[in-house]
């Protein structure tokens, strides 16, 4: 590895001033150093069903490869390094935190672990260098997309953090589909001094009012929280904001606390579908269940507060969060998804051993398949794990 500490060096010393187009030659010129003889930059879409090429110095074949059945793929669904028969190809995860980004192909006479272990590093600084880029260039953000994407759509995707979050506690991994034609859902999660902060927001309507209100409310949510806020004055600062400026319009949610020292889920529920708590392979029913408050924009909470409920977690517990779009999702002949079609959905991936991440994917391919690939309303699922630390490893992570 110290062999390889002054490529490195290299690379983030050009990084500042690399335009979103020059990025993967930049890595590709930083392999050559390495001894590669080629190396190239996959990016997952959207959706997660294809990696796509960034743009490289040398021309590919093969610009797009299915996650599902490529051997890039199964490094990106597992996040571990794969490498073919001939030891000469390998695809490593890029992954930023937690978040899954793509892979890295890398080619060299001999891979050995000296090499890999830089090939590994690169890769990181890789992710790292998207991210930094993806923020101000058009060409990266188009390359996860394959095609346009809604007013609406483009507007709440503006405002969502990464999709998968985490420390040694506890993770959080969310998906929101029709990936380019959402309307009135959304979500946060982000971390704080105490632990997970978690909402899902549901706004009725799917065009670019219900966008604006998702995005009114999200935007409530963090200046409260981040004003120190409580729960109960989050829900009401949303409250206040429908009844004010979206006068038309109703919004259900679930607004959530998870204190990963204790694991003490706290949360409100304003008229949202109810989480569900997977333990052990399976939903303990009724868990989560409380009698909600009144959907958002009424303006009721800001006469009388809402309820906060509480739970303790066990370690390796796993909370999904969903909005109605997931079970109410009906197939061409009416059969509803149903909560627990959902709930078996996670709970098979969960024992295939699939981190949290690709648990979403796969539940969401199978919700996509279930409306034959025509989702008539917003799907937006969050499932956070809480896996304490013991002894300085985790308790349970996916």
């Amino acid at each position: 590895m110290a062999a390889f500490e002054g490529v490195l060096a290299d690379l983030l010393a050009r990084s500042p001033l690399l335009s979103g187009r020059e990025l993967a030659t930049a890595v590709y010129d930083a392999g050559r150093s390495m001894g590669l003889t080629d190396s190239a930059m996959y990016v997952a879409d959207l959706q997660q069903i294809r990696l796509i090429a960034l743009p490289l110095p040398l021309a590919e074949n093969q610009r797009t490869l299915d996650i599902d059945t490529s051997l890039a793929g199964l490094a990106y669904r597992t996040e571990t390094v794969q490498q073919s028969r001939d030891g000469a190809t390998a695809w490593l995860p890029m992954i930023d935190g937690a978040e899954r980004l793509g892979v890295l192909k890398v080619t060299a006479p001999a891979l050995d672990s000296a090499l890999l272990e830089g090939c590994a590093a690169l890769a990181g600084m890789a992710a790292l260098l998207l991210v930094s880029q993806a923020s101000h260039s058009d060409l990266l953000v188009q390359a996860e997309r394959w095609r346009a994407m809604t007013v609406q759509a483009e507007l709440l995707w503006a405002f969502l953090p990464p999709r998968t979050i985490g420390t040694t506690e506890a993770t959080s991994s969310a998906v929101l589909e029709p990936a380019y034609d959402i309307g009135g859902d959304t979500f946060d999660h982000s971390l704080d001094g105490n632990g997970l902060h978690l909402t899902v927001l549901d706004s009725m309507g799917h065009d670019l009012a219900s966008g604006g209100a998702s995005a009114a409310g999200l935007a409530a949510c963090r200046a409260t929280r981040r004003s120190g806020g409580s729960l109960s004055d989050i829900v009401t600062s949303i409250d206040r904001i429908m009844a004010d400026w979206f006068t038309d319009r109703l919004m259900t949610a679930v607004v959530a606390h998870l204190d990963t020292a204790g694991g003490v889920l706290t949360w409100i529920n304003c008229g949202h579908p109810a989480p569900l708590l997977i333990r052990a392979g399976r939903v303990v029913r009724n868990a989560l269940e409380r009698e909600p408050d009144l959907p958002l924009g009424w303006g009721f909470l800001l006469a009388s507060p809402p309820t906060e409920h509480r739970q303790r977690l066990q370690p390796g517990d796993r909370i999904l969060m969903y909005s109605d779009g997931v079970t109410e999702a009906r197939s061409p002949d009416g059969d509803l998804y149903g909560e627990q079609r959902l709930a078996d959905t996670v709970i098979r991936a969960t024992a295939a051993g699939d981190p949290a991440p690709e648990a979403l994917r796969r539940l969401v391919q199978s919700l996509r398949h279930h409306q034959d690939h025509k989702l008539r309303d917003d799907a937006t699922i969050l499932l956070i794990e809480w896996h304490p630390t013991t002894s300085g490893e985790p308790a349970h992570r996916g």
